[in-house]
């Protein structure tokens, strides 16, 4: 039980075990009914004890927390199946244990500074930006604890931080440490490799009956077939029950005209601008136009490209600046160009391109659309109507058929599913809402009703089981061609991995990857830069860790990307510091990782005034408290 306290213990870093620390004496969304007034400890470290009410106020801010990560609120059953007792005892042992060191150290808190702390508290200020006693006195009230507890344990915070800040505070890593992660992460490497697939083995014969059987005895689960269930459903949507056909031609004309402006599409323009210092060059630049000079020669003038000086395509509404939409709307002709415009930031001359008139589509080529829309808009208003229809039906004793046909509603029948929604040939089954069905036709037993599930937005689906076929152990008969496969690409990994152990094994004896390569007619392949975790397009990511297995020299193989083929590589140089000062970001992140050691000591600590106070935990009187 001990060994579980300190290996919860040695999870925490310095900073968060201090907020950890902080927060379980903390009084903000604790439960307020919290038992009081008990002498008997749940933990004892050295001479100091925690209480039943400090054991139960650490484990209901755990669980409340751990209850919002999940969005419900968890059971103690199921709390405990996430180790949250156990998560609560490292904590109060680790708090008990500082409190012991304080207490040999003689360490205390002025009630000066401690009036000070609780007046800075933002949770206890007032209207005024200043500590108000009634909000205090109030919100400690509101939590079920008395002031006097929680002054005693805001003083015990603050020394406990105090130990921790002195640990924490102001560490440096030691700079071998650093230059050591530094090397690590930078360091790049440049492999010779061959890539070997099964065309390099001799043909894996077929297995003999006696072989194939004990093979799948001992594989037999990877085959086992999965639970079935036969059902039906009826699916209610708006494009279930929509009918176009209802939608007459004189409804679509009127509804088009009301609603004709949603297809206009207004005009757009590709504008271009070309800036100047000053109204006089701009003026000067229009006098070449006007004279015959191109916009195009003005661009190469500036010494700029046509990507340069294009804004992009606008609608009149949408141009930034209303000044030059203005000026670029009001071009008459496609290529022509603006007088000098004032803008925002001095004289500009426009030039619109790909001018695109303002168009709108004809009713004929929009009806259909339009009666589509139509139908679902009236489906969507009907909706409610035919599933209280289906609901009454199946109310008064209606089957799930029965009820389908008086609402006139479509009724499909699943011959067999299993959880993932494939059928027994493997294939997958098109279901509506495919993870909502499924997980409630699982959930239901044969020939039940059950309520629907939802559709979408606003639509429903009923279901009924009608059959449950249970999973079960296929036979190698039934199998036999899956099995074969599965065991001859097995014998061809093994052989393959056997055989490149070998070409591995002769290059260390002095054979060149080049003369084994041309022997066994493939190309020495060569990746430069390669680097840690990389994520390579042709060497997987067991070929990039063999590759930092050794020094210039060193000889691997490792399987292929995905588990197929094989990678039989030598490592010919190694640059220590290849990314050098590229990678800032690294560096900061090297530095943090390095820095992270200081919390280890602190680790250590807590760890070490266990081992030395002692330990103790009342777990039936913690089980008591929780009740």
């Amino acid at each position: 039980m001990l060994e579980t306290l300190r290996k919860g213990a040695q999870t925490w870093v310095a900073k968060a075990l201090m907020i950890i620390l902080v927060a379980s004496f903390g009084v903000w969304g604790v439960s307020s009914s919290l038992i009081t007034g008990t002498s008997s400890a749940v933990v004892t470290v050295g001479d100091v004890d925690v209480s039943a009410t400090d054991f139960r106020l650490a484990y209901e801010r755990q669980l409340s927390a751990l209850s919002q990560r999940f969005g419900t609120r968890l059971t103690n059953e199921q709390a405990r199946a996430f180790g949250l007792e156990n998560q609560v005892y490292a904590e109060l042992v680790a708090g008990a244990a500082l409190d012991q060191l304080s207490n040999d150290m003689s360490l205390g808190l002025s009630e000066d500074r401690l009036a000070q702390l609780i007046a800075e508290d933002p949770a206890f200020r007032g209207p005024n930006g200043r500590f108000d006693r009634v909000a205090f006195s109030s919100i400690l009230r509101n939590a079920g604890l008395r002031e006097n507890d929680y002054i005693n344990n805001r003083s015990q915070v603050a020394v406990r931080s105090q130990i921790v800040e002195a640990i924490s505070d102001g560490y440096q890593a030691p700079q071998a440490l650093t230059d050591a992660i530094r090397q690590y992460r930078n360091e790049a490497r440049t492999v010779d490799y061959l890539l070997l697939s099964n065309a390099n083995i001799d043909p894996v014969k077929a297995p003999a009956d006696d072989v194939l059987s004990a093979w799948f005895e001992t594989n037999k689960a990877k085959y086992r077939a999965p639970e079935y269930r036969k059902f039906v459903y009826v699916a209610l949507s708006p494009k279930d029950i929509a009918d176009a056909s209802a939608i007459d031609d004189a409804a679509l004309r009127e509804e088009f005209e009301r609603t004709k402006d949603k297809y206009r599409t207004d005009e757009m323009r590709t504008v271009q601008q070309l800036t100047f210092p000053d109204r006089a060059a701009a003026d000067a630049a229009a006098g070449k136009l006007a004279a015959g000079t191109t916009f195009d020669a003005l661009i190469a003038e500036q010494g700029k490209t046509e990507a340069d000086v294009t804004l992009g395509d606008f609608t009149k509404a949408a141009m930034p600046e209303q000044t030059l939409a203005e000026a670029a709307f009001a071009i008459p002709a496609d290529g022509g160009t603006s007088p000098v415009v004032d803008g925002i930031f001095g004289p500009v001359i426009l030039r619109a391109t790909n001018i695109r008139p303002e168009a709108t589509k004809a009713f004929d080529d929009v009806k259909e659309e339009l009666r589509e829309e139509m139908a679902l808009t009236q489906a969507s208003d009907d909706l409610m109507a035919i599933h209280d229809r289906f609901d009454e039906a199946v109310a008064n004793g209606a089957t799930i058929e029965d009820a389908a046909a008086q609402a006139n509603l479509k009724l499909v029948t699943v011959e067999a599913a299993d959880n993932t929604g494939r059928g027994q040939d493997g294939e997958e089954i098109a279901l509506p809402e495919q993870a909502g069905l499924l997980a409630a036709v699982f959930a239901t037993e044969a020939g039940l009703e059950n309520p629907p599930v939802n559709y979408g937005r606003d639509g429903y689906i009923w279901y009924e089981v009608r059959d449950i076929v249970p999973d079960r152990d296929r036979t190698l008969e039934e199998t036999r061609d899956s099995v074969v496969a599965d065991w001859t690409a097995e014998q061809q990994r093994d052989a393959l991995g056997k055989k490149a152990a070998e070409i591995a094994e002769r290059i260390r004896k002095g054979e060149t990857m080049a003369a084994i390569a041309a022997d066994m007619g493939i190309a020495v392949e060569n990746k430069a830069g390669l680097t840690r975790g990389a994520e390579d397009i042709t060497l997987s990511p067991a070929a990039v860790t063999a590759a930092f297995g050794g020094p210039v020299g060193h000889v691997a193989n490792a399987p292929g990307i995905g588990g197929e083929g094989q990678v039989v590589l030598q490592v010919t140089e190694v640059n220590s510091d290849a990314m050098g000062d590229a990678l800032a970001n690294a560096d900061q992140q090297i530095e943090a990782i390095a820095r992270a050691s200081g919390d280890d000591i602190l680790d250590q600590m807590v760890s070490s005034l266990q081992t030395s106070y002692g330990v103790s935990i009342n777990r039936s009187l913690a089980e008591r408290s929780m009740q």
